[in-house]
């Protein structure tokens, strides 16, 4: 297995990004959620791992489920415990430091779905993400679902022209992102480090680890880098924008150009 070491260390140091993150990114989130929502059981046992500080988990539980979070940073989660606590939601979810591939600690099993919601874009080996399917596999009950955030290869690119323009100079980076979906490997250790693939292997990544598809989409169709646009919409002109980009977001032309990738699987009740 690849030591990730370092990235559990730069989500310590960055413990709160994932909430700001998603403040700046806020389509991303309202469209994941709009997934969860068609998706997700009325109520159950969810297992998210990937939990971070709770942006998700937090919502989760004012919906009523029960929740085992997991991540790598107990930084992280200890933001999140916090947050829970000043709901009084924190009865909801139980807190598990681990590493996806490493679920022992998870002693519970048939979930009624699992959110993966950043995991799988921090290995970079291959056979580290299939390591981390068919645990998530084994913990779903027959039926369950699994939903998987990816970052596209592709729908980086206006973001990084607009955001760290001089990227486009250091041809061999360019090169090895295009290529194999990752920096090279002499690349130094110690800020983000992930794996940006391609829509292409997402369903057969699912599909080889035994599950069935259900959907594939891009949850930022159609802005690019241009949040700020979707950010500064407000009432039914932005239920309305939602719709629209919501209606869109499975459309196979369109998902690629989409920074985030969300897929929607199950395991066969059989």
């Amino acid at each position: 297995m690849d030591d990730i070491s370092d990235i559990t260390g730069y989500y310590n140091l960055e413990a709160d990004q994932e909430h700001t993150r998603l403040e700046r990114h806020q389509l991303e989130y309202d469209l994941t959620w709009r997934y969860l929502a068609r998706y997700l059981p009325p109520q159950g046992n969810l297992l998210e791992v990937g939990a971070a500080t709770g942006r998700y988990t937090l919502e989760l539980a004012r919906r009523g489920y029960q929740v085992t979070a997991v991540d790598l940073s107990e930084v992280q989660l200890e933001r999140n415990r916090q947050r829970l606590a000043d709901e009084g939601l924190e009865e909801q979810v139980r807190m598990v430091v681990a590493d996806v591939r490493d679920l022992h600690e998870v002693t519970e099993r048939g979930f009624d779905a699992v959110l993966l919601m950043g995991p799988l874009y921090h290995l970079v080996v291959e056979a580290d993400r299939k390591l981390a399917l068919q645990n998530i596999y084994d913990h779903l009950k027959p039926g369950g679902l699994i939903i998987s955030a990816f970052i596209s290869r592709l729908g980086i690119l206006g973001d990084l022209m607009k955001n760290v323009t001089a990227w486009i100079e250091k041809q061999d980076e360019v090169r090895s992102v295009m290529n194999i979906g990752k920096d090279p490997d002499h690349y130094p250790r110690g800020s983000f480090r992930g794996y940006f693939a391609r829509v292409d292997e997402i369903a057969p990544l699912h599909e080889a680890m035994g599950f069935e598809t259900l959907a594939l989409a891009g949850v930022e169709p159609g802005i690019s880098a241009d949040d700020e646009s979707y950010n500064r919409l407000e009432g039914a002109q932005r239920k309305l924008w939602l719709d629209l980009l919501d209606e869109v977001s499975a459309e196979p032309s369109i998902i690629g150009a989409s920074r985030h990738l969300l897929y929607v699987g199950r395991k066969p009740e059989k």
